[in-house]
């Protein structure tokens, strides 16, 4: 299981004080600005979806990545100490058994196995906590080798030319795919404040959506400001996974294919892949 992580901000304590003469008291400040109590709040649009079909999902898979790559569905999981049905590995899926076709898997004594994308020929994998990511050919499915970074490994995708990499706080990180130097890091925010736990990410349009974890939400980041402008509120998906299989854990996984525009999302551990449409 991915630990809690705590993000405290540091507090600032801003102290004002004026002094007035003796003989006169200083006249108080003149100012229209609403006082903070009175400002209406911003809130984060709700984006609407449908519900278009109903896949079956592997209830083994420890859902940790999703993605889709040249019409085809992949799915990576990890494996879980206290859930011995589970492994750190990634494949394709059929979509009408919700089966895996491992195509790599590593050793779930040394690595717990996260997100994955495919850039240029390859594919990239995240571990958890070991700072290790493995490179295979996106062929033949071979280890070619690996790179290492100094977060967590959660969630990954790219835009063509990057990696960008989620590690559970409100950073994206994104990272060169051949010396893995840190090309830039996007702060995300909603309403000005941090968007914790980033997790399964994927790349649409322009916009980068990320699954919360611990939530039934993917939020729509804007990659520029870093400003999440958007959010999919899945409550009754994942309520129909719990109902369909008591052991549904927590949502994570979209996926979208660029030529047929089909968008999926599920969680670990879910009996179903749901086939949603929303403007994206």
């Amino acid at each position: 299981m991915k630990p809690f992580k705590y993000i405290v901000p540091a507090a600032v304590l801003l102290l004002m004080a004026y002094a007035c003469g003796p003989d006169k008291p200083a006249a108080p400040a003149q100012t229209t600005e609403t006082p903070a109590a009175e400002r209406p709040k911003k809130t984060t649009p709700v984006i609407n979806y449908t519900l278009v079909k109903t896949y079956p999902h592997d209830k083994n898979s420890f859902t940790e990545g999703f993605l889709f790559h040249d019409g085809q569905l992949y799915e990576s999981s990890g494996d879980v100490e206290y859930l011995p049905q589970t492994r750190s590995l990634f494949g394709s899926v059929d979509l009408k058994t919700g089966k895996l076709n491992v195509k790599a898997e590593i050793d779930k004594n040394a690595y717990f196995g996260e997100g994955i994308t495919f850039l240029k020929g390859k594919v990239y994998q995240l571990t958890l906590t070991t700072q290790v990511g493995f490179i295979y050919d996106a062929k033949t499915f071979q280890k070619m080798g690996q790179f290492g970074y100094r977060t967590q490994g959660w969630g990954l995708t790219t835009q063509g030319s990057n990696l960008i990499m989620s590690d559970g706080t409100n950073y994206l990180t994104y990272l060169d795919p051949v010396d893995f130097h840190i090309i830039k890091v996007l702060n995300v925010t909603e309403n000005d404040y941090a968007v914790d736990y980033l997790n399964e990410l994927e790349y649409i349009n322009g916009y980068i959506y990320a699954n919360v974890w611990m939530k039934n939400e993917i939020v729509k980041i804007d990659t520029a400001s870093g400003e999440v402008v958007g959010k999919l509120v899945l409550d009754e998906l994942a309520m129909d996974a719990k109902k369909a299989d008591p052991n549904s854990m927590e949502m994570n996984g979209i996926a979208y294919d660029s030529a047929s525009k089909k968008i999926l999302v599920t969680g670990k551990m879910w009996p179903d892949i749901f086939e949603i449409e929303f403007e994206h």
